[in-house]
Parts: C-alpha cells; sequence; structure tokens
C-alpha cells in the first residue's frame, strides 16, 4: 500500500469511527486533506472505501495466535479463555472498531454481517468445543441454543466493556491503567461464564415420579 493509499484509509477510519457512514466522500476527503479526485482515484466508491476499512480494522487485527491459544490443549480452559479476552479486548476492541461496528449495525448491517460471519467460523465453534471440554464433554453436536446464548453473554460482556468507554464515556471499573482492562475483571467473566455453564448445561432431566 502507498503512503498516499495507507493515509486515504486511517483518515477514513478515523472519519467514520467519528461520524458513522452517512457523510459524502468530498466531506471525507476534506477531512483528510486530499482531492476528491484523488480520492476517487484509490477508491471510486463508498463502498469500496468501506470493504478497506473493514479489512483494516476488523480481519486484519485478528491474530493467528489467538486461534492457536484455543487450540492448545495443554493450557487450562479458564485461563487461555482469559488470556485470548484480556488480549482481545485491549487490543481489538479500540475506539475505531467499536464505534464503526455500532455506525454499521444502526445502517446497513455490512460491516456487521462480515464480522460476525468470522467470528462464527473462528472463534465461537473453538469457545464452544472448550467449553464442552471443560465440562467433560467430546460432544461434536452442533451447539444448543441454550450453549449459544451462554456464550453469547460472556462475548457480548466483554464487548460491553469497550463500549461503555467509547460509546457511553463512563469508566470501567478496572485495577488497570486508564484505557485498559485488567486480567482480573475479565477472569472474574470467564469463571462466572464456565460455572454456569457447567451448573446449568450438565445437568439431566429428572424422570418423572411414578
Amino acid at each position: 500500500m502507498s503512503e498516499r493509499e495507507r493515509q486515504i484509509v486511517d483518515g477514513a477510519i478515523q472519519f467514520f469511527a467519528s461520524n458513522g457512514f452517512g457523510g459524502q466522500l468530498r466531506d471525507l476527503a476534506k477531512s483528510i486533506g486530499v482531492t476528491h479526485a484523488l480520492l476517487y482515484h484509490y477508491f471510486p466508491t463508498k463502498q469500496a472505501l468501506i470493504d478497506r476499512v473493514y479489512l483494516d480494522v476488523f480481519e486484519g487485527r485478528w491474530r493467528d495466535s489467538w486461534d492457536a491459544l484455543l487450540d492448545d490443549p495443554k493450557i487450562e480452559v479458564e485461563d487461555k479463555f482469559t488470556a485470548f479476552y484480556a488480549d482481545y479486548v485491549n487490543n481489538a476492541l479500540s475506539r475505531e472498531f467499536v464505534r464503526i461496528l455500532m455506525f454499521s449495525g444502526l445502517m446497513d448491517h455490512t460491516i456487521t454481517d462480515r464480522f460476525f460471519a468470522m467470528l462464527r467460523e473462528r472463534l465461537f465453534p473453538r469457545l464452544i468445543r472448550e467449553t464442552r471440554r471443560f465440562r467433560g464433554s467430546t460432544s461434536r453436536a452442533k451447539p444448543s441454543e441454550r450453549e449459544l446464548e451462554l456464550l453469547m453473554g460472556l462475548h457480548g460482556g466483554m464487548f460491553y466493556i469497550s463500549i461503555r468507554h467509547w460509546i457511553y464515556g463512563q469508566d470501567v471499573h478496572s485495577e488497570a491503567v486508564q484505557e485498559t482492562c485488567d486480567e482480573a475483571l475479565v477472569r472474574d467473566r470467564v469463571r462466572s461464564y464456565l460455572m454456569a455453564s457447567r451448573e446449568l448445561l450438565n445437568l439431566t432431566p429428572k424422570k418423572p415420579a411414578r
């Protein structure tokens, strides 16, 4: 990527994070400090630029090391979940990530649909498999609605940490330095999720009394 194209993409990320996707490319070009013609040269449509922003902010921030961490059978489930989400919240869920995802969800879902498709492919199956391992289950069956909703409570709770900070402008009650989420806070949520999973999903229906 050329230096000029990098300037445009970086400027677009900041513009969309602050203003959403309703603005015109002419306004975007002005905010970046380039001509509309130059912007058009690299990105002839707004959608082309949005697609490039998606790759940079969302897919580009996904780390292969997260897949390796979650697939490592030598690491305890609670430890690997804690390590993953501490890194995910602190390094992926930036101001730009959170605000662009929210704006997309309020507009046309272009970015949200692509991002959640990636999560359903790369993350959620791993988390379900490891949650079952924590419960002592080796089942490879399709996740039940109950399993998925319990998992969404964990994942959504992690995302909400960043929403409080980058959308609501509220403090996060963390012992870490400002603008980060400490491991203890993450571990509390992970442990609560795993304990709830073991308590709720290991239950077998009682036979009716005769």
